[in-house]
């Protein structure tokens, strides 16, 4: 099997760099559509149309309608065919940036991704979720490439609500442990291909530096602040972790999370939240040796993210719903067969209760 490997074509972080987006902007298009929602655009209009003003390339702003949808991506796509725009620029959160990368895909035009949280990995893949039109999701779209940039501006994200970094940090826990077990199982990634050396170097990197900055980006984003440790786990949560999930594979961690879904006590938590439970889990079905799983337990108490049914507001465990969660992780096609060895819905059922105890037990 061909090994591959997916990355945006640029990658582009600092501090307020909205301020000069126009630089990186100008060689993409002369007619740019700026996509995002009411309250980012009351955050980045201004400075972003000042940057513009000395500029031959024009901007045009347009509101995001919540939902990325096949009826929002028409919608865009009759905007940009009517205003002659050769490129779009997605600004906000994951919604409106998998809109940006659709409309992008459609009118076969480049793409500029600016997202304003570092809550998740997926600014630099070749996909977008879509959804409804009232919010049920629908499908996967697979793009035909990355991104051509993705820009972060440190100065916004240290603004964002510190719990959505923190999520951020959970989906990216995963990336070297499900990497690691594609690795080892030789199996498919979402690039469409094994898993090349590289991507697994970025995998581990990304833990790594989740260990070594994690906390002090936590404490940093509480005040508000800008240092080198939160400029590190940025690009963890985005770049490494992007390219470690899309490139190296996703396994068991992120199938758990699928399966906790069926669980209408934990939809109130993030994606990466429930990834981070998902992570635990996986260890247990790895029978991963106690030091590994203790330094994720620790890692995690740090950041705040959960490790039990009681971190995640469930008081009462329903084994009945727990098996109906295992049921649906190991759903025909879904990633937790990426894993080297045989897995089974008794298998899961028996790991998540497991991991509960584990995280409840904990103390670091």
């Amino acid at each position: 099997m061909d090994k591959i490997i997916l990355s945006p074509s640029k990658y582009v972080q600092g501090y307020n760099i909205m301020e000069r987006l126009e630089s990186y902007t100008s060689g993409l298009g002369k007619n740019s559509l700026v996509i995002a929602d009411d309250f980012i655009t009351k955050i980045v209009k201004e400075p972003v149309t000042k940057n513009y003003e000395n500029s031959d390339n024009n901007i045009l702003f347009e509101k995001f309608n919540g939902e990325c949808s096949k009826t929002e991506i028409n919608r865009l796509i009759e905007i940009v065919q009517q205003n002659n725009i050769d490129s779009i620029v997605g600004i906000g959160g994951g919604k409106t940036l998998d809109t940006a990368k659709a409309v992008s895909y459609y009118g076969k035009i480049p793409v500029v991704i600016v997202p304003t949280i570092a809550s998740t990995d997926a600014p630099c893949s070749a996909l977008s979720v879509i959804y409804t039109d009232e919010g049920v999701f629908s499908e996967y779209l697979f793009l035909s490439r990355n991104p051509d940039l993705v820009i972060m501006d440190t100065k916004i994200i240290a603004n964002a609500p510190v719990r959505l970094l923190a999520a951020g940090m959970g989906d990216a826990l995963a990336t070297y442990f499900e990497a690691r077990a594609c690795t080892a199982a030789n199996k498919k990634t979402m690039a469409g291909g094994v898993s090349t050396k590289a991507s697994v170097a970025l995998a581990e990197l990304c833990y790594n530096t989740l260990l070594a900055d994690g906390y002090l980006a936590k404490l940093s984003v509480e005040n508000k602040v800008v240092t080198k440790s939160l400029e590190n786990i940025i690009e963890a949560n985005t770049y490494l972790s992007g390219i470690g999930f899309e490139s190296g594979g996703l396994a068991a961690a992120h199938a758990i999370h699928n399966g906790l879904t069926v669980i209408e006590e934990l939809h109130h938590l993030y994606h990466g939240e429930k990834v981070t439970f998902g992570v635990l889990v996986q260890l247990v079905l790895e029978n991963a040796p106690k030091n590994e799983i203790n330094d994720v337990l620790s890692f995690c108490k740090k950041i705040g993210l959960p490790v039990s049914f009681k971190d995640m507001g469930i008081d009462n465990i329903n084994r009945e719903k727990i098996y109906e969660a295992a049921k649906l992780s190991c759903a025909e096609g879904e990633t937790i067969y990426n894993m080297p060895f045989e897995v089974t819905v008794d298998d899961v059922y028996s790991a998540i209760l497991t991991a509960n105890s584990l995280g409840e037990n904990f103390n670091s």
